[in-house]
């Protein structure tokens, strides 16, 4: 019989079991931070492609190193000063007895990158302890949030003509159930500096725009000026966390992040590029068996959906298409 491939009930991160999400955000300012809480740890990889990120404790994902699973995931706004949101989460976590043992204390392990969204709302109000708390507080089993909401509250995404181009971006998710068991999702914060890009077709979803509100088609406009371009507007960064309910080790799980980095490259252009932060962090929280090709293929796929449905459920997309 055939494989079957379908969405996920929720289409979004928690189609995988034991992962919850959570979201707060200030909507004047707006800046905001999303936390994905693996109930029982997580086996974890990242791989980060873009040239200006900004991070807080990826180092013990990689493999040969001590810690074995990570507590949670923080993506936020707030550029650098977004990094604080994390000590809220880990404050959340110590509270419930969660984090890697030390004999004296229990220390959660709380990877978190960020995005640049400083100048989109009120730059001189980020993500905080307190607001990490309340977003790891708020964490739940059957979240599907998408839009402009969390981490992808003040996103944007079209900067090669700077700020006044750019349209809004977001936060998408999508999932696909493999046979009924195996479970591949993705949950992106879409802030790039190209355009998104329908996979299928190729059209301009949502991106920079000229003054008659025309998609300028940054990868053309790149091509046309770029030897005289000199000064890209540098706010960007697109996030993305990965969750299966696969059984993995360190190195697979870093395989399945660099090969869901595909998923970023089908959707945006241009992406990776010298002003993005582009990252994605990859989760194994089951035990399911499934080999590393298969499950790098579908994230490759959950990860463009879920920028798609990113700026489709902003607007953007809807009222541009």
């Amino acid at each position: 019989m055939p494989i079957s491939y379908t969405p996920g009930p929720l289409n979004s991160l928690c189609d995988v079991p034991g992962i919850r999400v959570g979201h707060a955000q200030n909507l004047q300012a707006r800046t905001g931070c999303t936390v994905v809480i693996p109930e029982n740890g997580a086996v974890a990889g990242v791989d980060v492609r873009g040239s200006a990120p900004g991070t807080r404790e990826i180092e013990p994902l990689y493999p040969v190193r001590l810690v074995p699973k990570v507590h949670a995931v923080l993506l936020t706004g707030g550029s650098a000063f977004g990094l604080d949101a994390a000590g809220g989460v880990q404050q959340y976590l110590e509270e419930k007895g969660i984090g890697f043992d030390t004999g004296v204390a229990k220390v959660p392990i709380v990877p978190a990158a960020v995005i640049f969204d400083l100048a989109c709302g009120d730059s001189r109000i980020r993500p905080d302890r307190a607001m990490g708390y309340q977003a790891a507080q708020a964490a739940h089993d059957k979240d599907a949030s998408v839009g402009l909401t969390g981490a992808g509250t003040g996103a944007t995404v079209g900067k090669v003509m700077g700020p006044q181009s750019a349209m809004p971006g977001g936060l998408g998710q999508a999932s696909e159930v493999v046979d009924g068991r195996l479970v591949v999702a993705a949950l992106t914060v879409v802030n790039a500096f190209g355009d998104v890009i329908d996979p299928d077709s190729g059209d301009i979803l949502a991106g920079a725009r000229n003054e008659t509100g025309e998609f300028v088609n940054t990868s053309q406009f790149l091509r046309e000026y770029g030897l005289r371009f000199s000064d890209p507007w540098s706010g960007n960064t697109t996030l993305c966390v990965v969750a299966t309910n696969a059984e993995l080790n360190k190195e697979e799980a870093t395989k399945l992040a660099q090969m869901a980095h595909d998923g970023l490259a089908r959707a945006i252009r241009p992406v990776h590029t010298i002003v993005d932060g582009d990252i994605v962090f990859a989760l194994s929280c089951g035990k399911e068996k499934a080999n590393s090709l298969l499950l790098g293929t579908i994230a490759a796929e959950v990860v463009s959906r879920s920028i798609v449905r990113a700026v489709q459920a902003s607007g953007t997309a809807a009222a541009n298409a």
